[in-house]
């Protein structure tokens, strides 16, 4: 038997962990398509643990610009003399098997990790692990608990899906207990998660390209990610969601406006700000501010609070952060305004999302509100179709630019331009053509002073604000 003295065997010990910390470190990843806000939060996490990180995309951004100002070196173009021959390679479900980086990484028989295998290893460093799910508001719910566990100074690690208010970031690794991170249903892999408390926002049919049964199929996968869930996991689900109560699998925590363990009573909106009373199982707990618009946010809200009490968190530390969280990026935010017209960007690419946005903007009085909608993908305009002709009621107008294709092939008879024409018999509303540069163009001589402008959708339509601004700088120049 070989004996050690104590300082030997302390030698042996830190020897250990420095092989597995230098095995760590070179360690790389290698990101397709890396600038995307999911993809690049992924990055920044591996990049702040000490790994290496290199990718590609087809254009620059400002997430490219973090990642390489922390040390990550970017390619801008797809090659195959940008990857790496001893690397992992980190794909999306969008990326597509004629991807050249694609093609080397398997010729080589390099490891293929899917961005949801990324998320996972990292949910496994021995945080408290609070997900968010559901087809609407998983970037909001993951985003306000970061946000006010930050503000808080309890120093949660997350990757979520858009930029946090005041802490410009989508990402971080911090040491305290927590990691809050959202869980993209889209493709099924959401069963590859366990979290200690998962919140299921609601269940509605959507990524028909995928679940072809609509919400049963959506129902199917869920009821699998919970029964693969941890004893002792934690499930909070919306009590008034049709599809959500489907569920079934375990005794769920529940919230709601009527009829649930967490209840929201007592709802003031008002221009500015919103509050409510919260009640648990019948009994008053406290009261809550947010600043954050309409019903749907009230739901959020009230998830994520409800979450973090079941999560143990001092809810008297984060309170007060509720009232300053001012919305994720792209979620009714407010990107310029000029010569009296205000223009807002919205991510909402369903009918469901497009209602709930639109309903908050009944807090413009007296002012003329358009909708600018890009359809995002041919596959769901075409299986909502009907749902999305009845989404823009609340509006005075709608312009309607062609479909963001999302790498998707047309469908015969599936185009904007008839969308527009059918919308128009129950709402006024138009087709422009082009891509958002030109829609600019066409859209800024018909605006007038007082008007409101939301873009919509998931594709480029965010840079609607950014063309009308600088339109509409130009044609002040030229008269002078």
């Amino acid at each position: 038997m070989i004996t050690f003295s104590p300082r030997e065997f302390f030698s042996i010990i830190i020897e250990k962990v420095n092989s597995i910390r230098d095995r760590k470190l070179r360690e790389k990843y290698y990101f397709i398509a890396i600038g995307g806000i999911g993809m690049s939060g992924l990055a920044k996490y591996l990049l702040e643990n000490g790994y290496e990180v290199s990718g590609s995309d087809i254009n620059d951004s400002k997430y490219i610009d973090k990642l390489r100002n922390l040390g990550a070196k970017v390619y801008i173009g797809h090659d195959e003399r940008n990857l790496p021959d001893d690397c992992v390679v980190v794909a999306s479900t969008a990326i597509k098997e004629n991807n050249p980086e694609m093609q080397k990484a398997k010729r080589l028989g390099l490891k293929i990790y899917h961005r949801s295998d990324v998320l996972a290893k990292l949910s496994k460093m021995g945080k408290f692990f609070l997900g968010y799910s559901g087809t609407h508001g998983k970037t909001t719910t993951s985003g306000l608990s970061a946000y006010v566990l930050e503000k808080a100074g309890l120093k949660p690690s997350y990757v979520v899906g858009g930029m946090l208010p005041d802490i410009g970031t989508n990402a971080h690794s911090q040491d305290g207990k927590f990691f809050c991170a959202e869980l993209d249903e889209s493709d099924g892999t959401i069963v590859k998660y366990s979290p200690d408390i998962v919140v299921v926002n609601n269940l509605e049919a959507d990524h028909l390209d995928f679940y072809k049964n609509g919400l049963q199929s959506i129902v199917e996968t869920f009821d699998k990610f919970i029964s693969n869930l941890k004893p002792d996991a934690k499930v909070l689900i919306n009590n008034d969601c049709k599809g959500a109560v489907q569920l079934k699998g375990r005794k769920f925590i529940t919230y709601g406006l009527n009829d649930a363990d967490y209840i929201a009573k007592n709802i003031e909106y008002n221009e500015d700000f919103t509050t409510f009373d919260i009640y648990y199982k019948g009994e008053f707990l406290t009261d809550l501010k947010i600043c954050l618009k309409g019903q749907h946010n009230v739901y959020n809200a009230l998830a994520v609070f409800a979450s973090l009490n079941e999560a143990g968190v001092d809810i008297n530390l984060v309170k007060p952060h509720f009232a300053t969280f001012t919305g994720m990026g792209r979620r009714f935010e407010k990107v310029c305004e000029f010569g009296g017209i205000s223009v807002y960007d919205d991510y909402a690419h369903h009918p469901t999302e497009i209602k709930v946005t639109l309903s908050s903007a009944k807090s413009f009085k007296n002012r003329n509100v358009i909708a600018v909608f890009q359809p995002h993908r041919y596959t769901r305009l075409s299986n909502l179709w009907e749902d999305f002709l009845s989404a823009f009621g609340d509006v005075q107008r709608v312009v309607v630019t062609d479909v963001y294709a999302a790498s998707e092939t047309p469908i015969e008879g599936i185009n904007s331009e008839k969308f527009a024409e059918e919308l128009s018999k129950k709402h006024p509303a138009e087709y422009m053509s082009g891509d958002i540069k030109s829609v600019a163009k066409q859209l800024l001589p018909t605006l007038k002073s007082g008007d409101v402008v939301i873009g919509l959708g998931a594709g480029t339509i965010t840079n609607l604000g950014k063309e009308l601004l600088t339109l509409s700088r130009e044609t002040v120049n030229a008269g002078k």
